[in-house]
């Protein structure tokens, strides 16, 4: 199920800031040649996660799960001018449509890409983060999340992409591995006394975390 019928979301595009001329490059660029392009935040979600990025004006942005690197120019619009974002993705293949826009960005020397296992890139990041973005592997959410939750800094955010899984999330007949990992996962930080926490019904869900 669409969470938002496209008149809608049309609307909700219409009515935010534009994209610039390299998000909708790789907007584009994303539809024609990659698989699943679904994956991508697009226009909408893009600028709700620079709005939160500027609103916390983040030293530190970690993200993991850079596909195309959309999302992370997103991001990296709210840093601080000392700021840094990591980014992470295990998927090689993309390595160098990503870097190029990157370069294309004007602020190549603010973004530190990373291909590899986050599980094992992430314990050697010797930082205090202000913001997180968890979009990748499903499965691994509350493994990120646990590794992560340490190096957030009192009052920062963690945002996770999906947990509302086009709406699977309420089906109770829905037994499919990927669901049930992003039900057990809500249901982690729902109960997490560490943080405080709202789900955001953009796009495919956005879980929305303060650390306390």
């Amino acid at each position: 199920m669409d969470l938002l019928s496209q008149e809608l979301t049309n609307y909700l595009e219409n009515s935010c800031e534009p994209e610039n001329d390299l998000l909708k490059h790789i907007n584009r660029e994303t539809h024609l040649k990659v698989s699943m392009p679904r994956m991508l935040s697009g226009h909408y979600q893009g600028r709700v996660l620079s709005m939160i990025s500027k609103m916390i004006g983040p030293e530190r942005i970690l993200e993991i799960g850079t596909f195309t690197g959309y999302a992370t120019l997103c991001l990296a619009e709210g840093l601080r001018e000392n700021g840094l974002i990591y980014t992470i993705d295990i998927n090689e293949e993309l390595e160098d449509m990503v870097r190029t826009s990157f370069r294309k960005s004007g602020i190549e020397d603010k973004i530190i890409y990373s291909i590899g296992d986050a599980g094992k890139i992430i314990p050697g990041l010797a930082e205090t983060f202000d913001l997180v973005f968890i979009d990748a592997d499903k499965k691994n959410n509350e493994t990120y999340y646990n590794m992560i939750i340490d190096q957030v800094r009192p009052g920062g955010i963690i945002l996770v992409d999906n947990v509302l899984w086009s709406g699977k999330v309420l089906d109770d007949q829905k037994t499919d591995q990927k669901t049930s990992f992003i039900n057990t996962f809500n249901q982690f930080v729902s109960a997490d006394q560490r943080v405080e926490k709202l789900i955001l019904p953009v796009r495919d869900g956005l879980f929305l975390i303060r650390k306390k």
